[in-house]
């Protein structure tokens, strides 16, 4: 198993960036996939997750209206569009495989698997 998150960097507040997760050593479409942040001090936060099929999508309050997740099964990537960025969003953003997500209840559990993460810092 490998995922490989890519696409922070530093941007303005307001301003937007597209996270990647490249997926490879497994059946990419048979899990689903999230987000994860964590600041410097602070725990880590579920930001988003996918479902396999497409569809399915949960978001944590503090990103919801603002990030976009997506997932490109041919392509074995999962997207996380981030606008409207703020400088509470500085962290480093991990993908993760999912071991249980059930978007209705707002539970998006991470399972074993995990990128190497990506920086995004928000500031002027």
């Amino acid at each position: 198993f490998q995922l490989q998150a890519s696409g922070g960097g530093l941007v303005q507040p307001g301003g937007s960036l597209r996270l990647s997760c490249a997926a490879s050593g497994f059946r990419f479409d048979d899990y689903a996939i999230g987000w994860f942040r964590q600041a410097p001090g602070k725990e880590r936060e579920g930001v988003s997750c996918i479902s396999k099929e497409i569809g399915r999508t949960y978001y944590s309050d503090s990103v919801k209206g603002r990030f976009t997740i997506s997932r490109d099964n041919a392509k074995n990537t999962v997207y996380l569009q981030t606008n409207s960025l703020k400088p509470e969003d500085t962290a480093i953003y991990y993908c993760a495989t999912i071991d249980r997500l059930r978007v209705g209840a707002r539970i998006c559990i991470p399972g074993n698997y995990w990128g190497q993460g990506t920086l995004v810092t928000v500031s002027s």
